[in-house]
């Protein structure tokens, strides 16, 4: 397989990359890494007349804390976070998840910005960062930067709320504050998982005060369970309830509503997410 023709651009500033971005419209395309867009080329899936490689620009680099909160620029490779001593140190489990994300070759070029913009629906990041209620931030050059959850930026199947020429510059990941656990699970027969799971659990006076239970991989995009959460908050920690542990997975699988597709049937996606979700749960208790 060969790559089409392209020009390709290295633009210095955003504002660079949306100008080319104007001038080029729909022929162009932004990548940082390039693991997906550069093989939808070479399986003739996409087309673009115009490559811009983003990796240039500073404003995309980077790991930084802000009040409470990890801020990952755009262009921030998986390798990056899993080595990160800031991510380590503040969030152990962020760093944990990109150590299982493909393989190390995507890892040391694949972007956690690149990953979530091509919406992959069998990916990890976005269902982690979901129980985080995360966010990102996106912008235009020459335009302020405008905020949106992760809820509401995964709008589907290869499909997101970014708008024409805009860039996504960076994730903002809120540390859980002390008393909480993140934990998260995937089951692959390949790189791409058949299902995901990723929990949150608060902890005040020996009992759930808090829960978030998120579910990827297993539809067309990652989903919250409020319903599941209901049911873990008010759980002994000692030694959780099993038979509540076990309600709040069948409730997250039937929240999550698995589809049949090359990975899986609906049925069997739904007894993983069963199973995973109890196992997370008992894992961020811990």
């Amino acid at each position: 397989m060969t790559l089409p023709p392209f020009d390709l651009h290295r633009p210095g500033s955003l504002e660079e990359a949306t100008e080319l971005a104007d001038r080029y419209g729909e022929d162009a395309a932004f990548y940082c890494g390039g693991t997906e867009l550069l093989l939808l080329l070479k399986l003739g899936f996409a087309s673009f007349g115009h490559l811009v490689d983003l990796k240039g620009v500073e404003e995309l680099r980077g790991v930084r804390a802000e009040n409470g909160t990890l801020v990952v620029g755009g262009a921030v490779t998986h390798r990056e976070l899993e080595r990160s001593e800031l991510v380590r140190e503040r969030l152990p489990a962020l760093a944990a998840m990109e150590r299982r994300v493909a393989n190390l070759r995507v890892r040391e070029v694949g972007t956690l910005g690149g990953n979530l913009c091509f919406s992959d629906p069998h990916s990890d990041p976005a269902t982690f960062l979901l129980a985080l209620e995360a966010e990102v931030e996106c912008r235009c050059g020459g335009e302020a930067a405008r905020r949106v959850p992760i809820a509401e930026f995964v709008a589907g199947p290869y499909q997101t709320t970014l708008r024409p020429g805009e860039v996504l510059t960076a994730v903002r990941v809120p540390v859980p504050a002390g008393g909480a656990g993140v934990a998260h699970a995937k089951f692959s027969f390949h790189e791409r998982p058949t299902a995901t799971v990723a929990c949150l659990a608060r902890v005040e006076g020996g009992a759930v005060a808090e829960a978030r239970v998120a579910v990827g991989s297993v539809g067309p995009r990652p989903v919250r369970s409020p319903a599941a959460d209901a049911l873990v908050v008010g759980v002994a920690t000692g030694e959780p309830d099993p038979a509540v542990l076990a309600a709040a997975g069948e409730q997250a699988a039937d929240d999550a509503a698995p589809v049949d597709d090359a990975t899986g049937s609906a049925e069997y996606k739904a007894q993983l997410v069963r199973v995973l979700v109890e196992r997370t749960l008992r894992e961020a208790l811990a």
